[in-house]
């Protein structure tokens, strides 16, 4: 699918199960919110977003212990998976999604080279969350991560009966 495509499959598909999303973003800076409300009539399913681009804001604002920062680093499935929980937490919405990465071009190791992500989607009953290695440059990285995203809430959606 297209960016657009999936921007309006992603929106209907929230709209028409009157279910409300909630974002945790740090390397796509607020890419994924802007993408779920370019759509007419988002306030119906957006909760809110959070860009929690420093450690410090993924402790204070999503509770994500700072020990699992300090153990995963930033960039890792858990620390994806508890900016996930924590925007479930502090929105109250019915799905949460997070991502944490790598974007370049600096940063990456050999480990978690440059377009290094992990996204994150969790309900009161779910918790996954995947490993993706991007190419292409910052731009192209956030690009994916963020088209990604909402691929993963389209296919939650369609795979749940209700979440």
């Amino acid at each position: 699918m297209t960016n657009e495509q999936i921007n309006v499959t992603c929106a209907k598909l929230l709209a028409e199960k009157g279910l409300t999303v909630a974002v945790a973003e740090s390397c796509t800076g607020g890419l994924i919110s802007t993408r779920l409300t370019e759509t007419a009539g988002s306030s119906a399913y957006f909760e809110c977003g959070l860009v929690t681009y420093s450690n410090a804001s993924k402790v204070k604002l999503l509770g994500v212990p700072k020990e699992v920062i300090d153990e995963h680093g930033a960039v890792s499935r858990e620390t994806a998976a508890a900016m996930a929980k924590g925007a479930l937490g502090v929105s109250g919405a019915d799905i949460a999604v997070a991502v944490t990465g790598i974007a370049g071009p600096s940063g990456g190791t050999r480990e978690k080279p440059v377009g290094t992500v992990f996204i994150a989607l969790a309900t009161k009953d779910a918790l996954i969350c995947d490993r993706y290695d991007f190419g292409g440059n910052r731009c192209d990285v956030r690009e994916k991560t963020s088209h990604a995203a909402l691929s993963k809430i389209v296919e939650f959606i369609k795979a749940s009966v209700r979440p």
